[in-house]
């Protein structure tokens, strides 16, 4: 009899159960208090109750747990420094949607071999979100995967949905049950209708398959997450002007939706020319100055070291604090924008 299953299947690796996993690495109080006051804080910035700017900051992706942890320490002391203006929440990304192919990320291939040790991924992904909270720094990222979250996302103070996926169905129905706030971007064309759609998809409730904290397959209903929002990030063109805001903010609207709009200062917004994410940046913030009411956060990809290399599975060859994917600003460069931000915020008399 001829085969009609797994046709193209090498072979399937248990994974252990998402709360095994958590009882071998246990968010302790510290931890819970990191996530759960962020998370609360986003909300209020969200709905306008904070009027601090929010900013996720950080890697592009992580490769390098050691790099990340140093990077974590150093936007600590920034996020302490500038706490009266804006709230920053580092960038923790370790999924990585591919055009075509390529590195997918920390937790599918930790080792950049194409080994795919996914077991250890989640293990080390764990691990840092653990210790970067426990420092008392939050943690954004990406879901990309519609099983990863129920590894990590109780360590996780914010979430994207990539300009990829936001159509997706799948991310859509996902986000709907996600216990913290979710930004979807819009398209790679620039399209804000399939983001705002995405939006009043994921606050209604939905019932669809996933797996239970005990690793089982299982149908997950969810009551939907009212904490969504928008994040422009570019498309054929870029998207972060006041006109482009305004016309965000009016869709928003005509679909009875907050008027809040986070701008992704990288991608599309510089014609990937990340040398040009601080002036992106500071133009968010003059109109923020001169009484915009839309702008409520912002992103930027950021590192150790400028730039971006290629992979290499040979660890010793790689720069440390540089990159494997997009290319980054610079600690210094980051320092130094994040400032001037909070000193046109204050000049301008804004609170």
């Amino acid at each position: 009899m001829r085969r009609i299953q797994d046709i193209h299947v090498l072979a399937t690796e248990p994974l252990i159960a998402p709360d095994v996993l958590k009882h071998e690495m246990i968010a302790d109080e510290g931890v819970v208090r990191t996530v759960v006051e962020a998370r609360d804080t986003i909300g209020a910035i969200l709905s306008g109750r904070d009027r601090r700017m929010l900013c996720i900051v950080g890697p592009c992706s992580i490769h390098d747990p050691e790099a990340a942890l140093e990077y974590a320490r150093r936007l600590l002391n920034l996020k302490a420094a500038v706490a009266d203006r804006l709230f920053i929440v580092m960038r923790v990304y370790f999924e990585k949607p591919r055009t075509t192919v390529g590195w997918k990320g920390l937790i599918n291939d930790p080792h950049m071999d194409d080994s795919c040790d996914m077991r250890e991924g989640l293990r080390i992904a764990r691990r840092l979100l653990i210790d970067i909270n426990r420092m008392g720094l939050p943690a954004g990222t990406e879901m990309l995967d519609p099983i990863t979250p129920q590894y990590i996302a109780d360590l996780v103070a914010w979430t994207a949905i990539g300009a990829r996926t936001s159509e997706s169905q799948t991310h859509r129905e996902m986000a709907s049950g996600l216990s913290m706030p979710v930004g979807f971007k819009n398209t790679t064309e620039g399209n804000l209708q399939i983001a705002i759609n995405a939006i009043q998809s994921s606050r209604q409730p939905h019932s669809f398959l996933g797996i239970t904290q005990d690793g089982f397959a299982a149908v997950i209903r969810t009551r939907g997450n009212p904490d969504t929002h928008v994040v422009l990030r570019g498309g054929r063109k870029p998207n972060f002007d006041a006109g482009s805001i305004s016309e965000c903010t009016k869709l928003l609207a005509d679909a009875s939706l907050e008027p809040r709009v986070m701008v992704d200062c990288s991608h599309a917004q510089t014609s990937k020319d990340y040398t040009k994410q601080p002036a992106v940046f500071a133009a968010l913030v003059e109109q923020i100055c001169q009484g915009s009411r839309s702008i409520m956060g912002a992103m930027l990809e950021s590192n150790l070291e400028a730039g971006n290399q290629p992979l290499n599975s040979d660890r010793s060859k790689l720069k440390y604090g540089v990159s494997v994917t997009d290319p980054c600003i610079d600690w210094p460069t980051t320092e130094r924008c994040i400032l001037e931000a909070t000193r046109m915020l204050e000049a301008a008399g804004w609170k």
